[in-house]
């Protein structure tokens, strides 16, 4: 007989030895109950001279361990357990056996929850989970091997659409040898699993349990005690425990909380797939849009009728109410954060309220840009705005979100801000309250170094007759170590915020305005608000330097990126930490999330665009076809499917989000950008044959659709408009 493992037997550890040299004691995880179909007799009425049965039994398994024959040690370990000190079997009923004790109960546990208060129903489902996984895995170390199958086909359809990846590992689970070689059962079986209850929902449970001991609370209550943690929260007028949050939560089964679920480092939102001592479980995120509240949704709507009337919907187009109505729709199906969940928000103006129908309107009429489909990349085009005689002294730049303003930072200390079709910019208020004679552009001074990046204020295209637009206000961030936000109407310098011990590397608005983000020398980043002067969160962990920062799309997190070359996710209301991304060789340069949420694009200063997926805190594809010196800005399209990059190699690239890399990742090397367009060189050039010099080939994963080189001209800034077309800026340098 070969020598297998099992669990809890052969020489791991599972026998003990007495003083007077026979193998006794059976350690506490062995299997205690198996119905008695035949017993082993070694030697019966063998208790001449002391000698019992169990010392009997005990010095055979101390045989059988030495000779390696670890399967007939653990059948011999199970056959004796249900005997008594002389060897006499002991009477077991067959209702109280493993193979059916873990299933009644199980079926009582479960018929308990559907019967009960629906407000309780939610939170109390989360433990039918763990308590089937436990019942199982018990079973099957049991040597149960045809009740553990009956179990497991008979309520995995329950967890089939939430825990898939699982139940498939665990359908491989069939001896007690494969419990202590699937990484799935060391899984379940090294820690405990976490579980949040209102203190209302677990005194519930406790009374249930002590009310049913015998009918099979007393199984019920092992496994609890054994394998799960189970915490209990106080409810509060404003928490998720409250009973208006239970009462909500029963009127939608699938919105419960989820923070702090599961195994360490085993649930599905970690980040942190490690499975050691001390890893902690991080909270699953809430990627869905933020709705608007029932006010200012029906302000809105009311605004979109009113504009079907004047403007009604053409043949085999959606009215804007319609649209509208949709977007609500779709945003309500999401899981979304809560109102306690966000940075809360100042009331809507009129001014809000146009500028989300006009996101509407414009959502509406945009035009539809899909993945890849046979080969064929989507047809995206870009226009590109260069600066000439900037004599290599442009920093940065930004495009306002109503299309008519482009703002560049200098390092000689100002700020200049023109019109983008050219038309003059109306100048500042005078002493008699006329506007100046309007300029082709505005210079802002007031920073003392460099400045670092710009940031319009969000906005829509204004449908102003007289020509008005929506954007009022633009930040500055510099080495001076402040950041300053200017008024575009009165041109000058609001507010300078100061809190930074450095350079202030980057500066972006949230998506509905009001408070921004920036990133430092000082290795943190940090939460503003434009009606306070200090700022509002810290956000410190990296090594070094924050460079680039980015809002999600709801607002309820932020990322960072630096030159340690790692990425973080950040939950706004209280700092935390909730992910860190690590892939990137080199220094990020840029950062941007999908519309939808679900996805974060990073960049680096070597080329590599990496795409993370959100929920899991995976890293989906790396993207390769720009050459050396940064990627500087990302931009998404509206749906999510395309990603457009520019950088110091003077190209604008179009990608593929959801076409999958090439086989081994590498890509190809080729001389030619997409619809055979000829590459400028994207790295230094290096000596050929002959004193020439040669350019280096670029590496181009399969993933890019099209690229776009410009005439010696970095890029410094790329932007999807909300009508899907793609704005580019950058500087001549000769």
């Amino acid at each position: 007989m070969s020598a297998q493992p099992t669990h809890g037997g052969g020489s791991q550890g599972a026998r003990t030895t007495t003083n007077g040299g026979s193998a006794g004691a059976m350690p506490m995880s062995m299997p205690q109950h198996r119905p008695n179909d035949s017993t082993v007799n070694v030697s019966n009425g063998a208790q001449s001279g002391g000698m019992s049965q169990q010392n009997l039994n005990g010095i055979v398994l101390e045989y059988l361990s030495k000779k390696g024959y670890n399967r007939t040690e653990a059948m011999l370990r199970m056959e004796s357990a249900n005997q008594d000190v002389d060897g006499r079997p002991i009477q077991t009923r067959v209702e109280d056996s493993g193979g059916v004790k873990y299933g009644k109960a199980f079926d009582l546990f479960r018929n308990w929850i559907e019967e009960n208060l629906e407000i309780y129903k939610p939170d109390l489902r989360r433990l039918l989970w763990p308590v089937f996984v436990y019942s199982f895995l018990d079973l099957v170390s049991q040597w149960f091997p045809r009740e553990s199958k009956n179990f497991f086909n008979n309520y995995r359809e329950i967890f089939e659409n939430e825990h898939e990846h699982d139940l498939r590992a665990l359908q491989a689970v069939a001896l007690p040898e494969h419990v202590d070689s699937s990484g799935i059962a060391k899984i379940y079986y090294s820690q405990r699993y976490r579980v949040t209850l209102s203190q209302t929902a677990f005194y519930n449970l406790i009374g249930f349990l002590e009310s049913k001991e015998k009918e099979g609370g007393a199984v019920l209550v092992s496994l609890i005690q054994k394998q799960l943690n189970v915490c209990t929260v106080e409810r509060t007028a404003d928490e998720q425990f409250s009973l208006a949050k239970l009462i909500e939560r029963a009127r939608r089964p699938d919105d419960y909380p989820a923070e702090d679920e599961g195994i360490p480092g085993h649930n599905p939102g970690s980040a942190n797939v490690t499975q050691g001592a001390g890893t902690s479980v991080l909270t699953r995120l809430k990627l869905g849009q933020m709705t608007l509240d029932q006010e200012s949704r029906q302000d809105v709507l009311g605004e979109l009728q009113n504009e079907d009337k004047i403007h009604p919907p053409g043949p085999g187009q959606s009215s804007l109410a319609e649209a509208f109505e949709q977007r609500i729709k779709r945003e309500e199906s999401e899981d979304v954060p809560g109102r306690t969940e966000l940075p809360p928000r100042p009331p809507p103006i009129a001014r809000d309220v146009a500028m989300e129908a006009q996101k509407v309107k414009e959502n509406r009429d945009r035009f539809q840009i899909s993945g890849r489909t046979g080969g064929v990349g989507p047809g995206v085009s870009v226009t590109m705005f260069t600066l000439h005689n900037t004599n290599d002294s442009v920093t940065c730049l930004d495009f306002s979100g109503d299309y008519r303003l482009i703002a560049a930072g200098f390092d000689l200390h100002y700020i200049r801000v023109w019109s983008i079709d050219g038309s003059p910019l109306p100048g500042p208020p005078g002493l008699d309250g006329q506007d100046s004679r309007p300029t082709a552009s505005h210079r802002l001074f007031g920073h003392s170094g460099p400045v670092y990046n710009v940031s319009f204020a969000p906005a829509t295209a204004s449908t102003d007759k007289q020509g008005i637009t929506y954007c009022r206000y633009l930040l500055s961030c510099s080495a001076d170590k402040s950041v300053r936000l200017w008024s575009l109407e009165s041109w000058a310098c609001v507010v300078v915020y100061k809190g930074h011990d450095g350079p202030v590397w980057d500066v972006t608005w949230g998506p509905h305005g009001h408070y921004f983000l920036t990133g430092s020398l000082d290795r943190t980043a940090r939460l503003w608000s434009t009606d306070r002067v200090d700022y509002l969160r810290l956000f410190v962990g990296h090594d070094r330097d924050v460079d680039h920062v980015c809002f999600h799309p709801n607002s309820a997190y932020v990322f960072t990126g630096s030159c340690d070359k790692m990425v973080r996710m950040w939950l706004v209301t209280n700092g935390y930490p909730v992910r860190m991304f690590t892939g990137h060789a080199s220094n990020i340069t840029a950062l941007a999330c999908s519309p939808d949420g679900k996805i974060l694009a990073s960049a680096d200063d070597s080329g590599t665009i990496i795409l993370w997926d959100l929920a899991p805190g995976k890293l989906l594809k790396r993207m390769r076809g720009h050459g050396k010196g940064g990627i500087w800005s990302l931009t998404w399209s509206v749906e999510s499917t395309v990603l457009v990059s520019g950088g110091a190699d003077g190209t604008v690239r179009v990608w593929d989000v959801q076409l999958p890399n090439d086989a081994n990742g590498q890509g190809k090397v080729i001389g030619e950008g997409g619809a055979g367009q000829k590459l400028e060189p994207s790295v230094s050039n290096v000596s050929g044959a002959g004193g020439k010099k040669k350019a280096k080939e670029v590496m181009v994963t399969s993933d890019q659709i099209s690229a776009f080189p410009t005439k010696k001209s970095p890029v410094y800034k790329v932007m999807f408009t909300q009508q899907n077309l793609v704005l580019a800026g950058g500087a001549f340098l000769p």
